[in-house]
């Protein structure tokens, strides 16, 4: 099968077309044939070498994919072959989703939204769950909360927004000034422009920040927290300093990392075929990997990138 692969560590460069063979499903699984796969910033660390859990290339990238299931294994009832399915397996092993074919637990995977073809399903399931796992799971955001969300034009961001306005909460996010009619479309309720002035100084008091900016981004969003409120971080989640300023002021600051989620994938996929969460994305084929990987590296994208298949 036809694969994105890399031999070393380093820029987006090192990907490279190849042929592999095609996986063989175990108990519990399934034989997903891709039709897209989402790309993300934690594939641009990897490849680099700047997170190494897959251990040493050569491997193939890739954890977003939507597509249809091939195969069965002993022991799946959740789906049957013909079915189109999401998700996000396996992370933080490799998943190999840069790839005509893919394995995954079928409890892993949801059945993908009927709203969406295939590219825009899999731009959802890693940043779509890291927003529902840190403001539903973690913040529990509800009716008449307000809500701040840093870097609302991004993968992450861009979801955060909708599923926030889709709890009830007033939205507040920070966002370049280029992409703030993309913010307002989405919801927001409130959008600052944080090269142009202090967030913290013009936001007043939230009930729960969203943070993907870490750094001294996540210190100053303290001040803007009510007492009792949340700091939900999904890049300094191992920042004592950072937990124990909170504490202080009798806030909670909580990590999180997007697990595989079956739950999380369904509720995501309501809330799409309800009307109320779009993603955002920007499609190349999977011959553009390296390209795909430039945009991302760039730092600047607007909601996804996906790749494909």
């Amino acid at each position: 099968m036809r694969a994105i692969t890399q031999r070393s560590f380093g820029g987006p460069e090192v990907l490279e077309p190849t042929e592999v063979d095609r996986p063989r499903p175990s108990l519990n699984e399934v034989l997903v044939r891709v039709h897209a796969a989402g790309v993300n910033p934690i594939d641009a660390h990897v490849r680099s070498g700047a997170l190494r859990f897959l251990g040493s290339p050569p491997f193939i990238l890739g954890w977003d994919v939507s597509g249809v299931v091939e195969e069965v294994a002993p022991g799946v009832t959740r789906f049957a072959v013909g079915d189109e399915v999401y998700g996000m397996p396996l992370i933080p092993r490799a998943a190999g989703g840069y790839a005509e074919y893919l394995t995954a637990p079928s409890r892993q995977l949801a059945r993908k939204p009927a709203a969406l073809d295939h590219p825009s399903a899999a731009a959802l399931p890693l940043a779509g769950l890291t927003a529902w796992q840190a403001l539903v799971d973690a913040a529990a955001v509800g009716s008449g909360q307000r809500v701040l969300i840093h870097a609302g034009g991004g993968g992450v961001g861009h979801l955060a927004i909708q599923i926030a306005k889709a709890r009830g909460a007033e939205v507040v996010t920070t966002a370049s000034a280029a992409k703030h009619d993309f913010v307002r479309r989405l919801g927001a309720d409130e959008v600052v422009d944080y090269r142009a002035v202090d967030f913290a100084a013009v936001v007043g008091k939230v009930d729960v920040v969203l943070d993907g900016v870490g750094g001294d981004t996540a210190i100053r969003s303290l001040d803007v927290l009510r007492p009792g409120g949340s700091l939900v971080t999904i890049v300094d989640m191992r920042d004592a300093g950072l937990a124990g300023r909170a504490a202080e002021r009798g806030l909670r600051v909580v990590g999180v990392t997007a697990e595989p989620d079956q739950v999380g994938l369904a509720a995501l996929a309501e809330l799409v075929d309800a009307g109320r969460l779009r993603p955002v994305d920007r499609v190349l084929p999977l011959a553009e990997a390296v390209e795909a990987h430039r945009l991302i590296d760039s730092g600047s994208t607007t909601g996804k990138v996906v790749l494909t298949v």
